[in-house]
This record gives structure tokens, C-alpha cells and sequence, in this order.
């Protein structure tokens, strides 16, 4: 074991990020701005039947996370998954799942500081957005440059006040809904009272489980972040378990008790979180949530940055990006892949204000079901793996997936059945177009990648084993 942590300490990064950080990592990946705005479109075009499409979504999230929790604890390594699909699939798995991956987040990091200075000007209004904009990226760009103890940091304390604002929510929400709050006591009518539980019929619950997915999207940033964990082993194994209960607890919980505060038909509904605090009688509704979910797009935005960089810096490493995004400085910290992910941020941002009915809207619409792919990608992954390991080396298998392979299956036909829902429902079409355009795009990437690159070899991390031994 001491040998195999020396090898880990010889990549060159800090391995300074705690159990603390990788907890919170975990649970502030999967509680993002989409929980607090997004889920109220899918209520308005759901209804109560919401509950149901986030239940779907929030089962697929915890099933694939205990599949990276089984693969991060038995191969710990840099780039995490995109590792898993090389050693389980082959090269161009790996390079179309890691470029994918990067792709996802460096739309995020420019989403998410257009959001953040929309935010910013609620308290602000005569300060232009694009200064904000600027701000926050420079911000959270310097903060990751620094060291990965910043980013643990920083996320540790956002993650933290986004969970205490849900535990906060779902315990006066409860109160109220159960008559235990001055002016409560609507109990559970709202569930059926506005023409039923389904008043639009099941396929506004799968299309809601459909748009869902892109809100769980981020909880895996844990396994990436592993290869900087002190103990990545014990780290991983605590944040994938504490993800699987309180995922499904705080996003579904607090989705049943909105619903049971305001009518899914209300106008209300359109901002959630707010309408509910104002129901219950909350003084200053409007800026603790808008405190609270700046600091989702905050924490989106820093851990961006973050994943972005190590997914690129792991795509380098293996020959998939140029090689200088590989390089570290002395405090281990990957400067030009950070700095490529801003710029691509910062052309994403200037692309929201001239174009953003062409090229913004196109970065926007494709990389949601980008994020579906990758899931797809890390089952298969598991399952190939799982096989070899159970052979060859099954002390490794400290954390497993239930019920293999049966379960793996059944989250991989879910995951196929959401993209060809995709194609069927109007408000998603072009969403699957534009990401199996990107996906054919990167395809065309690794042709010559494939015809004159360097082709290195698929080594196992820290002990694993080559792809052609599985």
C-alpha cells in the first residue's frame, strides 16, 4: 500500500484536498443552480408527476455514481473515468469521453458566469453584465492557479451553504406543510388538487427526466478530484456512499414539498424556491435565494475550472491533447490547462452577447445530451472493468455495484431509452441534434489523432492493468 502511495505522490500534483473537501466536492457537484431554477419548468410542464421524473433521474445519478465509486476506489486516477473508458474500451473511447467531459464543463464555466453576473445585477443593476463576467472568471481563474487546497476550499464553503439552505428549506417546508407553521397546514392537496398527480399524462414526466439529467450532472467530479485526495481510497468511498442517500433526499424532497406549498399551475411556480419562502412568510425571500443560488453558480463556476483542467491535463498526458497542457508548476498545479479552459470560457461569454441565437445557442443546446454520453460511457466502462477485476484481482473490488451486472444493465438501457426519448420530444430535438453533431465532430477529431498521432500506451493506473488484458 505505502509503495502504491508513492507512486500516486509521483504525478507531480499536491494530494492535499481532505475527507472534508471530497464530501463536499461531492454533494455541492450535484446541487446546482438547476435545482433551484430549472426544477420549476419541469414542474410547470410536469406537474405534481415532477416528483416522479426527478426520482427516475436521481436513481440513474446514484446508480452510476456507485459504479465511478467502485472504479475510483480500485483505480485511482488522473482523469478518472475518462482512465476507466481507456483501459475498459480503448483509445478512442477514452479520448471521445474525456473531450466530452471537457467539453461539458467549459460551456458550464461560461454558463455559469453569464448566470453569475445576471445575479450579481439584481443587487447592482447599473453595473454592465460583462464587467461582472469578467470579474468572476478572473476570480475563480487566479483561485485555481494558486493550488487544488484553494479550489477544496473554496468549494468546501459553498457546498456547505448551499446544503444548509436545502436542509434549512426542507425543514420549514415540512413544518409548514404539515400545519406546524404559523398560517400552514395545506398539507398534500396540491397533489392532486389542479386536475390530478399526471394532469398532462406520462410523457411530460419522462420529458422532465430528460431535462433532470443535466441538474444531477456534476456529482462525479469527486472520482476526478481523487487523484488529489490525501486518501482517495477512503475519500471516494465516504463521498459516493454520502451522495447515494442525501442526493435523492434533498432534490427529491424538496421538489414534493414545493409542489405541496405552491399550485403547479400558479405563475408562481416559474421561481420555486422563492415562491415557497414567501408562502411560509419568510421576510426577504428574493435575496436569500438569490444569495443561494449565486453561490450554486459560483461553485459551478470554480469547480469548471477545476474539472476542466484535469480532464485536459489527463487528455494530454495520454497523447489525446498537445502536451504542454500536461505540464505542472511547482505547486502542482496544471497552469496551461487551466488557462485553456478560460479562454474557451471567455469565447463562450463574448459568444453569449454578439451571437446568442447561433453559436451560444448551439454550445448551450449540445451539451446536455453530451453529459447523457458520458454517462453511457462510464457504465460500459464498469462493466468491462468489474469482469476483469473479479478475475484477476478482486481485492480491489473494496466498493461494488449492486446487484451486478443487472443493475449496470438496467442503467445503461435507462440512459438509451432517455436519448431516444430525446428524439421524440419536440422541446429536446434540437438538444440531441447538436450533441450528436459534437459527438460526430470529435469522432472526426480522432481520425488523425488515430492516422498520424503518437499513439501511447493504455498503462493501468497505479497498478492496474493494460486494455489488452482485459
Amino acid at each position: 500500500m505505502e509503495g502504491r502511495r508513492e507512486e500516486q505522490r509521483q504525478d507531480g500534483l499536491q494530494h492535499s484536498l481532505r475527507r472534508r473537501h471530497m464530501s463536499m466536492i461531492a454533494l455541492g457537484g450535484v446541487i446546482g443552480a438547476g435545482l433551484f431554477v430549472g426544477s420549476g419548468v419541469v414542474m410547470q410542464q410536469t406537474g405534481p408527476a415532477a416528483i416522479v421524473s426527478f426520482i427516475i433521474t436521481g436513481i440513474i445519478v446514484v446508480l452510476v455514481m456507485r459504479m465511478l465509486g467502485e472504479m475510483a476506489v480500485a483505480y485511482p486516477a488522473i482523469g478518472g473515468f475518462y482512465e476507466y473508458s481507456r483501459l475498459a474500451l480503448g483509445n478512442m473511447a477514452g479520448f471521445l469521453t474525456g473531450w466530452m467531459y471537457w467539453y461539458f464543463w467549459v460551456i458550464v464555466v461560461a454558463l455559469e458566469a453569464v448566470a453569475g453576473a445576471t445575479l450579481l445585477q439584481y443587487w447592482l443593476p447599473n453595473v454592465s453584465s460583462w464587467i461582472f463576467t469578467l470579474v468572476l472568471i478572473v476570480i475563480f481563474t487566479v483561485t485555481n492557479l494558486l493550488s487544488v487546497r484553494n479550489y477544496g476550499e473554496f468549494e468546501f464553503w459553498f457546498a456547505s451553504i448551499k446544503v444548509a439552505a436545502i436542509v434549512v428549506f426542507l425543514f420549514l417546508g415540512a413544518l409548514f406543510v404539515l400545519g406546524l407553521w404559523p398560517g400552514g397546514g395545506g398539507g398534500f392537496s396540491n397533489l392532486t388538487a389542479q386536475g390530478g398527480f399526471a394532469p398532462k399524462g406520462i410523457g411530460p414526466v419522462l420529458t422532465g427526466a430528460v431535462a433532470a439529467t443535466g441538474f444531477y450532472f456534476g456529482a462525479e467530479i469527486v472520482t476526478i478530484a481523487a487523484a488529489e485526495s490525501a486518501e482517495p481510497e477512503r475519500a471516494v468511498a465516504k463521498a459516493t456512499n454520502s451522495v447515494i442517500t442525501r442526493v435523492l433526499i434533498f432534490y427529491v424532497g424538496s421538489v414534493f414539498l414545493v409542489i405541496c406549498i405552491i399550485p403547479w399551475n400558479s405563475d408562481r411556480i416559474a421561481t420555486p424556491y422563492v415562491s415557497a419562502l414567501e408562502t411560509i412568510g419568510i421576510p426577504g425571500a428574493a435575496n436569500i435565494m438569490n444569495a443561494v443560488v449565486l453561490t450554486a453558480v459560483l461553485s459551478a463556476l470554480n469547480s469548471g475550472l477545476y474539472v476542466s483542467s484535469r480532464m485536459l491535463m489527463a487528455l494530454a498526458r495520454k497523447g489525446d491533447a498537445p502536451g504542454v497542457f500536461s505540464r505542472l508548476s511547482g505547486n502542482g498545479v496544471p497552469v496551461p490547462a487551466i488557462l485553456a479552459g478560460t479562454i474557451f470560457g471567455y469565447v463562450a461569454v463574448v459568444m453569449s452577447y454578439v451571437s446568442p441565437q447561433t453559436v451560444f445557442a448551439f454550445l448551450v443546446n449540445s451539451y446536455g445530451a453530451v453529459a447523457i454520453f458520458v454517462y453511457v460511457f462510464i457504465a460500459i466502462s464498469q462493466l468491462r472493468l468489474r469482469r476483469t477485476l473479479e478475475r484477476e484481482d478482486p481485492a480491489r473490488l473494496r466498493v461494488k455495484m449492486w446487484a451486478y451486472p443487472y443493475l449496470t444493465y438496467l442503467t445503461i438501457a435507462s440512459m438509451i431509452l432517455i436519448v431516444a426519448a430525446m428524439a421524440f420530444i419536440p422541446a429536446q430535438q434540437k438538444p440531441l441534434l447538436f450533441g450528436v453533431i459534437s459527438l460526430l465532430a470529435l469522432l472526426l477529431a480522432y481520425v488523425p489523432r488515430l492516422l498520424w498521432g503518437r499513439r501511447t500506451p493504455a498503462t493501468a493506473p497505479a497498478g492496474g492493468r493494460n486494455p489488452g488484458e482485459l
